[in-house]
C-alpha cells in the first residue's frame, strides 16, 4: 500500500517515455527522473566529459525524494517536453541526490548563498565545464511568478550568456571558486580556550529566543537538537536555569505541536510558522534521531512525563515504519501522498466523528485542536494540543479520567483507520551517516528508560553497517538493491564511532569499543588536516572537486568535525591517550571565532567545548553485569543527567568480559575484537574488586579516587541525590 497511487500516477506518466540513464542508479530521488524527457545523466566522467568535449555549460540539479518543492518542479518542468528541449540542447543536464552526494550539494549550496544570498532545494546551478559555478538558485517556477522569472527564460538566458560573454562566464566562476576556497580554510585563534566562550555563546542564542513558542527566530523553524543540547549542558555547568527554561519550553511546544505526528510518533521536516503548528510533512531519519537524542537528555534533567512519551512514541514509530528487516534503517519518508502534500497525515472533525462517533468524536477533535475549517488546506486539521488535559476537562466539565482514555483510545482508532490510506513514499535506501545518529540514540535512550528492544534495534543495525558498509577497514557511504556505494565522508566515520561508543556503553562488550577505536584511526589517517587542524568532509583518496572543505557548522545534522571532537574527548576518558584531547583542542581552536560569532550554528561544538572545558567523570565498574548492586549502579547513572562521562564495566564472570549485548548478532561482529575488556579500556586496567562485590571507580584523568561497593558511596561521589 506504501505510495500505491503514486506509484500508478508514475507509472501512468511513464508510458511511452524511454528511460534516461538514471534508471541504472540506486538512488530513489534520481529514479522518480528517469523517465523524464529531459537527456539526464548522474554525476560522473561520462556528463563531465561530454561537457568538456562539446564545450557546454553543465546544468547541474539537486535535490532529495522527500522534498515537496522538488517534486513541484519536477512535475512543472522536467517533466515538460518543451522545457527540457531547451535543457537538452544547451546544457549537460546532471542530476544529484543530496543524501548520497553531500560533498557537492556542500560546495555547490555555498556558490548558491554567495550568489543569491539564501539556498535550499531544488538547488540548481549552473557550471562551467571546468565545473565551476557562475549562476544558480533554487526552485524556478514554469513560467513568471512569485516575484521569480520562468525556468525557461533562465535557460535560455543562461545559454546567450554562456555563448556570447564566456569569458564573464569565466570570470564569474573564478570569483565564486576562490570564494569557496576562503569559505575552507580556517585559521586558529590565538584566543585561549576557556568558559567565557561558553558564557558568550549562551548569551547569543537566549538573544534569538521566541519566548512565546519557544525555538529560535521565526519562520520557518527547524528542530533546533544540538542547540537545545548545548542549553542543557548549561545549565548543569553554570546553573543557570532559564538555560532549562529555554530547552524544556522549547521541547514541550515541538511535542505538542503539529510538527509532531500525534498519531504515528515521529517528528516533520519543520514548521512553516513560528508555532510548530504546520509542518513540512516529510519525515527524516536524522531529525527522529537528534530529537530522540535530545528529548532523553531533556528526561534525565527534568524527569518532564511528556518528554518520555516522546522517546517512546518516536522510538516505536522508526523502528515500526523504518527499521529494514536484519537492521538498518531507510532515509526518510516523503511529505506527499495521492499528489497532495500532508493528506495522510490530517483531520476533518466529521471524519473523527465518523471513526470515533460523535461525542467521542467531539472531545477528541476539541483536545487535538481539529475544528471546522481547519488550520490546513481544504478544510483539513493538523493535529496538535494548545491545552492540557486537566485543564481542557475542567473547561468541557468531563472528567479528566473520562477525557485522558477517550484520547488514548482514539489515538489507536485513529491510527487504525489512518493506516487504511495511502502511505507517503518512503526512500529506503541505508545512509551510514543517518544510520549511525539513530544506533546512537536509540542505544542512549535504551540505557534511560531501561528499553532492550530499542538496544537491539540498535546493535543489529550496527550489524548491518559493519557487515554492508564496511569494506577493508573503510566505511561506504550508502546502501540501496543489495550495493554499498560511495567513499564515506567525515560524517559516516564520526557518527559511526559514536554510535559504537554509545553502544560499548549500554552492553560493555568490548567489540563495539574495537570498532570505534579503529575507525577513529581511520579517520585521522585519512580526514585529518596535519596543516591546520581539524577534518576535511572527503577522505585524501576521494575524487578531486574544485574545492577539499572542512565544515564545522550544524546544519540538518551536526558537523562532523563536532562529533569527532566528542569521539576523540570520550576515548581520551577511556583510554588516557593524550594525543586524542591534544587533536580535539586543536580543532576547538581552529573554530573558536565562529563559535563566539554565530553559536546558534555551533550546538555540537559547543557540546564539545564544554566537555573539554569540564573535567570528565571516568567511571569504572567491576563487577558481575547482573548482580543487584551492578544493575543499581548502572540505573543511577543513567537515570541522571551527567553528559560529560564515560562508563566503563568489567565483569570478571564473563567469558574475556564478553558482558551481554548484542554484538554478535547475526554472526556480524565478531566479539572476540575486543578481547579481555581490560585489555583493551585502559580505564579498566588494576581496577581490583574488594571483597568480590561489585566495585566503582570515579577518575578524572586516571587519578581515581577511593573505590566504593555501595549504591549511596557512588551516589556520594557523583554528588547525585539518589530518589
Amino acid at each position: 500500500m506504501n505510495a500505491a497511487h503514486d506509484n500508478e500516477q508514475q507509472e501512468e506518466q511513464q508510458a511511452g517515455q524511454q528511460a534516461n540513464r538514471l534508471a541504472h542508479e540506486t538512488s530513489p530521488y534520481l529514479i522518480q527522473h528517469a523517465h523524464n524527457p529531459v537527456d539526464w545523466y548522474p554525476w560522473g566522467e561520462e556528463a563531465l566529459e561530454k561537457a568538456r568535449s562539446e564545450d557546454k555549460p553543465v546544468m547541474l540539479s539537486i535535490g532529495y525524494s522527500a522534498c515537496h518543492w522538488c517534486h513541484v518542479m519536477a512535475h512543472e518542468s522536467f517533466e515538460n517536453e518543451e522545457t527540457a528541449e531547451l535543457m537538452n540542447r544547451h546544457f549537460v543536464n546532471v542530476k544529484v541526490d543530496r543524501e548520497e552526494r553531500p560533498d557537492l550539494d556542500e560546495i555547490y549550496m555555498n556558490a548558491v548563498t554567495a550568489m543569491t544570498g539564501s539556498g535550499g532545494w531544488p538547488m540548481t546551478v549552473f557550471l562551467t565545464p571546468g565545473l565551476k559555478p557562475f549562476y544558480g538558485g533554487t526552485y524556478f517556477p514554469p513560467d513568471d511568478r512569485y516575484g521569480r522569472p520562468g525556468f525557461p527564460r533562465i535557460l535560455e538566458a543562461i545559454a546567450q550568456f554562456y555563448r556570447e560573454r564566456r569569458s564573464e562566464a569565466e570570470e564569474q566562476g573564478d570569483k565564486l571558486k576562490e570564494r569557496l576556497v576562503e569559505l575552507a580554510g580556517f585559521t586558529s585563534s590565538n584566543e585561549t580556550l576557556e568558559t567565557g566562550l561558553l558564557d558568550k555563546a549562551y548569551a547569543g542564542i537566549a538573544a534569538s529566543y521566541d519566548a512565546t513558542n519557544g525555538g529560535f527566530g521565526t519562520q520557518p523553524k527547524f528542530p533546533p537538537s544540538m542547540t537545545l543540547s548545548f542549553l542543557l549542558r548549561e545549565h548543569l555547568r553554570s546553573g543557570r536555569q532559564t538555560a532549562l527554561d529555554m530547552a524544556a519550553q522549547s521541547l514541550a511546544k515541538m511535542g505538542n505541536g503539529g510538527i509532531y505526528d500525534h498519531l504515528g510518533g515521529g517528528f516533520h521536516r519543520y514548521s512553516v510558522d513560528a508555532k510548530w503548528l504546520i509542518p513540512h510533512f516529510e519525515k527524516m531519519l536524522y531529525d527522529n534521531a537528534l530529537l530522540l537524542g535530545t528529548y532523553s537528555e531533556a528526561f534525565q534533567a527534568t524527569g518532564e512525563p511528556l518528554f518520555r512519551k516522546v522517546v517512546s512514541e518516536t522510538a516505536s514509530y522508526v523502528i515500526g515504519e523504518m527499521l529494514q528487516p536484519g537492521g538498518g534503517f531507510y532515509a526518510t519518508q516523503d511529505a506527499d501522498s495521492e499528489g497532495e502534500e500532508g493528506r495522510f497525515f490530517v483531520w476533518t472533525p466529521d471524519e473523527i466523528k465518523a471513526v470515533l462517533g460523535d461525542e467521542k468524536g467531539r472531545l477528541f477533535a476539541r483536545y487535538y485542536g481539529v475544528e471546522e475549517g481547519g488550520n490546513f488546506e481544504h478544510g483539513t486539521s493538523v493535529l496538535h494540543v494548545d491545552v492540557g488535559l486537566e485543564p481542557l476537562a475542567a473547561h468541557l466539565q468531563v472528567a479528566p479520567d473520562e477525557l485522558r482514555a477517550i484520547v488514548s483510545e482514539g489515538r489507536r482508532t485513529l491510527f487504525d483507520h489512518r493506516e487504511k490510506r495511502v502511505h507517503p513514499g518512503r526512500d529506503e535506501k541505508i545512509m551510514t551517516d543517518w544510520n549511525g545518529l539513530m544506533i546512537g540514540s536509540l542505544a542512549r535512550a535504551s540505557r534511560v528508560f531501561g528499553e532492550p528492544a530499542w538496544l537491539d534495534a540498535a546493535a543489529d543495525s550496527m550489524g548491518f553497517v559493519l557487515d554492508a558498509l564496511h569494506e577493508d577497514g573503510r566505511l561506504m557511504h550508502t546502501f540501496k538493491d543489495g550495493r554499498a556505494r560511495f567513499n564515506g565522508y567525515l560524517d559516516d566515520y564520526a557518527f559511526t564511532v559514536s554510535a559504537l561508543l554509545d553502544l560499548y556503553e549500554a552492553t560493555f562488550d568490548p567489540a563495539w569499543f574495537a570498532h570505534a577505536e579503529a575507525l577513529m584511526e581511520t579517520t585521522i589517517e585519512r580526514f585529518w588536516d596535519p596543516e591546520d587542524g581539524g577534518f576535511f568532509f572527503t577522505s585524501d583518496d576521494h575524487e578531486t572537486l574544485i574545492v577539499r572543505s572542512k565544515n564545522p557548522y550544524d546544519n540538518a545534522i551536526p558537523s562532523g568535525n563536532a562529533v569527532s571532537v566528542q569521539n576523540l574527548l570520550r576515548l581520551a576518558a577511556f583510554t588516557g591517550r593524550n594525543d586524542y584531547r591534544d587533536r580535539a583542542g586543536q580543532t576547538l581552536s581552529l573554530f573558536t571565532d565562529y563559535m563566539g560569532a554565530a553559536p546558534g550554528g555551533f550546538g555540537q561544538l559547543l557540546c564539545g567545548l564544554s566537555w573539554y572545558l569540564d573535567k570528565p567523570v571516568e567511571i569504572a565498574l567491576v563487577g558481575a553485569r547482573e548482580d543487584d548492586t551492578t544493575r543499581a549502579m548502572l540505573d543511577l547513572i543513567d537515570g541522571t543527567f551527567l553528559p560529560n562521562k564515560v562508563v566503563a564495566l568489567y565483569d570478571p564472570t564473563g567469558d574475556g568480559g564478553q558482558v551481554g549485548g548484542r554484538a554478535g548478532a547475526g554472526g556480524r561482529v565478531d566479539g572476540q575484537v575486543g578481547g579481555r575488556a581490560p585489555d583493551r579500556i585502559p580505564l579498566l586496567a588494576n581496577r581490583p574488586q574488594i571483597d568480590g562485590a561489585t566495585t566503582a571507580y570515579v577518575c578524572e584523568q586516571f587519578v581515581c579516587r577511593q573505590p566504593v561497593t555501595t549504591v549511596d558511596g557512588l551516589a556520594e561521589l557523583l554528588s547525585i541525590n539518589p530518589q
